[in-house]
């Protein structure tokens, strides 16, 4: 399973790599995390995260609630303007489960790409603190993945 997960809401400021969750943002992790701990059979064995520090909070306060022992590796390749095609073949090598914690554009377009074979036009809207969960249909090569479930924070009460 593939799951791509936007970062939850974050708090206004510059600059804008170094803006922190916001209380409503750590509610919504929280929230996702127990879904993830509820629903999840099998924990990815790692979170890979953008280097921006809402994306970094957001893995680890995720892993935390979802009860994930995971290893939480910072990727310069998620950032928010960076190509999904950065990313993509990276997903061919990895085995077993992964979690990204990123932003959009880039987890709408990647997430397009992966099902779809292209970017444009977007086919998914990635919300703050959304997942996407995906599983490779006919390999783990662009346009091979299928989209097994969509959460949105407003359905984890």
């Amino acid at each position: 399973m593939l799951y791509l997960i936007r970062h939850a809401e974050a708090s206004d400021g510059a600059p804008d790599a170094r803006r922190p969750l916001s209380g409503t943002g750590r509610k919504q992790v929280h929230r996702l995390g127990a879904f993830l701990k509820r629903c999840s059979e099998a924990p990815p064995p790692e979170i890979w995260h953008s280097p921006l520090l809402r994306a970094q909070e957001t893995a680890v306060l995720l892993a935390e609630r979802a009860g994930w022992e995971v290893r939480l590796r910072s990727v310069e390749s998620i950032k928010p303007d960076d190509a999904p095609s950065l990313i993509a073949p990276k997903l061919g090598s990895f085995e077993h489960s992964l979690a990204i914690v990123g932003h959009n554009p880039h987890l709408t377009l990647l997430a397009t790409l992966l099902v779809t074979g292209r970017c444009i036009p977007p086919a998914f809207v990635v919300r703050k603190c959304a997942v996407i969960a995906l599983e490779p249909a006919r390999g783990r090569g662009e346009g091979c993945w299928v989209v097994e479930w969509q959460v949105v924070p407003e359905l984890l009460l």
